[in-house]
């Protein structure tokens, strides 16, 4: 690790000869597969942008000239050069560094890039930003070509086109997968481009002009490249100058190119060919399965994990297969989450019924609002946080034509290491607000089967909310029964106190209403709420506690406080849940313990508030008798 010791940030780096370049990226990729290994993270899409990384922060004067990531778990080799290098041991542990670019880490993460398809936006923005202030400086967006699938990226690609004076360079990083296979006929084109005979010459085009000056390079390209082989591209549609492909880990390629495209004006767009777990052979035979490994050790490689609890992304999994097998009228559909929401099996089993839209949130929505008015079923399978992408397609696609589409929100709640980005912390309170849509949150694993079931037995959009990870070990029963629908049930009865719990907060609550002898109910619905459980509640106990694995404001709580004001009830409530503020990464244990939503949080906040109600009636003295 010599070379590697050196850089302390980009500027160490560009005092590099060009010869050096090479080790370093060697030393680069071993450190990131020994970082990793330790602990855990995002690592074949990082292996497969260490050279990228080297050539951006060479070619260009960063921080200076701004790169935007997209969508940022690419981003471990630009952490490492640019001085984060001897904080990678805390990576997405409490207190360290994230896994993601965030602009109050580093002056060079310039945009912060979680979710895909927002570089080319941002990057435009910076771009005219630059051009208004007359300031010279160059704008690079980096993004993948699953990320390319999002109508977002093709929104700024239209608006970038028109101006033809910016410093502007889009880099595809293509590396023919997102986490999961690739999908659509974008990816059929980019294949296209690079198959057969055209992938060949233009490779050799480029390693033939690369060293030639700049006017020799643009017009070689434009006349080997594009006139003999392919007359225009989709790119150059878009008012773009397109060069490539290219071999994204020959730095001998990259790095005279990105100089050359640094002298022109204009929206650039450079394609680059990459490989995912490039160097590391375990991850190039397996991507997906390295996409996000924990800790590992990098010699033996990933183990098979030890029989242990269900997952939730198991159980609906599971219950896809089985209910799809009950009734066909049922389609499962996916933004590009095909491992991530479980779902590997049902394509298996139902091939022509599984449906993988490409990363766009918004049309997964409406494509399944289609569906349903053909007389289709469709269950979309969706991140809590990628939901929310949909939502005006969820509001006026869906529910205002109270179209029968079941949502499975998986990821609901913190979510540990992604941090705020991934977290799942808003979805109750943006949906119960939504007229026609049911909402439920499960408690445990079998209730959550039982939930889909229900949500897809109602005609019309349900949503069913399930955190990530194991649940508290309930035994799934096989059976393919429902829950009645806006039903609660008590899970404790004790004195003073009710606590009205929904989803992962029943079993801290249980935990809290014994130590306090309170009662305790699992609310399971929070639209339409169990109004005849909360007033029965109301009228039994001295005060009333909401505990929820979501935002506080417009939450479940929330919900349950409108509906005692519109009973005319007036009852001491305490409004348990996530703070007003964004949460960042850390383990999902300890971030709940710090949100006081653990079972001792829990007990301490009742306590807290309701002192006078929890001490025990005074002891009247014994009279006496003859």
């Amino acid at each position: 690790m010599n070379l590697l010791k050196q850089i302390d940030s980009p500027a160490d780096l560009r005092q590099l000869t060009r010869a050096q370049l090479k080790p370093l990226a060697d030393e680069l990729r071993h450190f990131i597969i020994d970082s990793v290994s330790k602990t855990g993270g995002h690592l074949s899409s990082n292996l497969g942008t260490v050279e990228l990384t080297i050539a951006l922060h060479y070619a260009f004067n960063t921080p200076q000239d701004r790169i935007v990531w997209d969508v940022g778990h690419q981003t471990y080799p630009h952490k490492i050069l640019t001085g984060r290098r001897d904080r990678m041991h805390t990576l997405r542990q409490l207190g360290g560094i994230s896994g993601f670019p965030r602009r109050d880490e580093s002056e060079y993460d310039t945009f912060g890039t979680a979710h895909s398809s927002t570089s080319i936006s941002a990057a435009l923005g910076m771009a005219l930003a630059a051009r208004t202030k007359c300031e010279d400086r160059h704008a690079i967006a980096v993004i993948g070509d699953g990320a390319m699938t999002a109508g977002m990226a093709f929104e700024a690609l239209n608006n970038a086109g028109v101006y033809d004076d910016i410093n502007l360079l889009v880099v595809l990083n293509d590396n023919d997968m997102s986490i999961s296979p690739p999908v659509g006929a974008l990816n059929r084109y980019l294949a296209r481009l690079m198959s057969g005979k055209f992938y060949a010459a233009a490779r050799q085009v480029g390693k033939t002009v690369l060293p030639a000056p700049m006017l020799e390079l643009a017009k070689r390209i434009e006349e080997h490249a594009k006139g003999m082989i392919m007359p225009a591209t989709l790119f150059e549609e878009f008012g773009f100058n397109y060069i490539g492909p290219i071999d994204g880990h020959d730095l001998d390629a990259l790095i005279p190119t990105l100089q050359n495209l640094k002298q022109l004006k204009g929206p650039q767009f450079l394609h680059v060919v990459t490989k995912k777990g490039q160097g590391y052979k375990l991850a190039e035979a397996d991507p997906v399965l390295y996409h996000g490994p924990g800790k590992f050790n990098p010699a033996e490689g990933i183990k098979p994990a030890a029989a242990g609890k269900v997952t939730y992304t198991q159980v609906f999994g599971d219950w896809l297969c089985d209910m799809a097998a009950a009734d066909p009228r049922l389609v499962g559909i996916t933004p590009a989450m095909r491992e991530g929401s479980g779902m590997v099996r049902f394509e298996q089993l139902f091939p022509k019924r599984y449906y993988d839209v490409g990363i766009a949130e918004q049309h997964a929505v409406t494509f399944a609002a289609g569906m349903a008015c053909e007389g289709m079923k469709p269950v979309v399978a969706i991140y809590s946080t990628f939901l929310q992408r949909g939502y005006d397609q969820l509001i006026h696609d869906v529910a205002l034509q109270n179209l029968d589409v079941t949502f499975a929100l998986d990821r609901a709640g913190l979510v540990g290491a992604d941090g705020a980005t991934h977290a799942g912390n808003y979805d109750l309170a943006f949906l119960r607000c939504i007229p026609n849509l049911v909402v439920m949150a499960a408690s445990d694993e079998n209730e959550c089967r039982r939930m889909l079931t229900t949500a897809f037995q109602y005609n019309g959009p349900a949503a069913v909310r399930y955190p990530r990870g194991a649940g508290t070990g309930a035994a799934v029963s096989p059976a393919l029964s429902a829950i009645p629908l806006g039903k609660g049930e008590l899970k404790r009865t004790g004195q003073g106190i009710a606590i009205l719990a929904f989803g992962t907060m029943v079993a801290p609550g249980l935990e809290a209403g014994e130590a306090l002898d309170a009662s305790v109910a699992n609310m399971r619905f929070v639209k339409p709420l169990d109004v005849e459980l909360l007033l029965q509640l109301a009228a039994g106990h001295a005060a009333l506690v909401t505990v929820e694995e979501g935002c506080i404001m417009g939450g479940a709580g929330a919900a349950v406080a409108e509906a005692l004001a519109a009973a005319g009830v007036v009852k001491p409530l305490l409004m348990l849940g996530l703070p007003d503020r964004f949460i960042d990464h850390g383990d999902s244990a300890q971030l709940l313990a710090l949100c006081g939503l653990d079972a001792k949080g829990i007990q301490a906040s009742i306590q807290q508030r309701f002192e006078d109600i929890l001490q025990p009636a005074p002891q009247r003295p014994a009279v006496a008798t003859e």
